[in-house]
């Protein structure tokens, strides 16, 4: 009786947490956020395809840097607030290098969400893409949660990015316009090799880690091949 009682327990506890998990990301918090399968297209993981990524610093830079990141990734705001004005100062302002950014949102359906958020900025200004990046980092949510939903990303653009056609964003957020572009970042990235966020590539060559020291080394290696 007693090992019954226990498999009775036992069955009723996960129930009971799958109707919790079920209500913390039930169907009204996933509206709206695709999956990959569900993106569909033709598209090429081959290929680093700079000339459609956002972009920083001198095009003649004999070094190419790509970001790989999601914006739900607490690792990627961190180093953005820690290093990414240095990596400016130091590589960017200086001509040394060329910066990119790809999309690898892999956390959950929202990452996906605010990366194509990200695209639609940057259709319309690629200055004003980073500066979209950077805020978003500011107001970064939980990564346990979904909170890059479509209305929370409309408001945030709408009180803090200047400068667009706020009405053509609104539209490609909310008609999916840039999810295509997203999944082809996604499947780039993993044809490469990355494997989390935030990740470096420098002149076509993955960094094992995200540490600003190897970066700047294998910058400062490229630099000397060039010379």
């Amino acid at each position: 009786m007693i090992f019954v009682s226990s498999l009775i327990f036992i069955g009723v506890l996960v129930i009971t947490l799958a109707v919790v998990f079920l209500k913390d990301t039930g169907p009204s918090e996933l509206k709206d956020l695709p999956n990959y399968t569900e993106i569909k297209g033709d598209y090429t993981a081959k290929g680093l395809k700079y000339e459609k990524q956002p972009h920083l610093g001198d095009p003649n830079a004999k070094v190419k840097v790509i970001e790989f990141a999601d914006f739900k990734c607490p690792a990627c705001k961190k180093w953005e607030e820690t290093y990414m004005d240095q990596l400016q100062q130091e590589y960017i302002d200086t001509g040394k290098i060329e910066l990119f950014f790809i999309n690898y949102a892999f956390i959950d359906r929202d990452s996906i969400m605010a990366a194509s958020a990200g695209e639609a900025i940057a259709a319309q200004s690629n200055e004003k893409f980073w500066e979209f990046k950077r805020k978003l980092y500011e107001h970064q949510g939980d990564e346990t949660k979904i909170w890059a939903t479509p209305d929370f990303l409309l408001d945030f653009v709408k009180k803090n990015i200047e400068g667009i056609d706020y009405d053509r964003f609104a539209k490609d957020l909310k008609e999916h316009t840039y999810m295509l572009p997203v999944k082809e970042d996604f499947k780039t990235g993993g044809y490469y090799g990355v494997n989390g966020t935030p990740q470096f590539m420098v002149n076509g060559e993955l960094l094992p880690s995200a540490s600003y020291e190897e970066l700047a080394a294998a910058i400062e290696a490229k630099l000397a091949e060039t010379d």
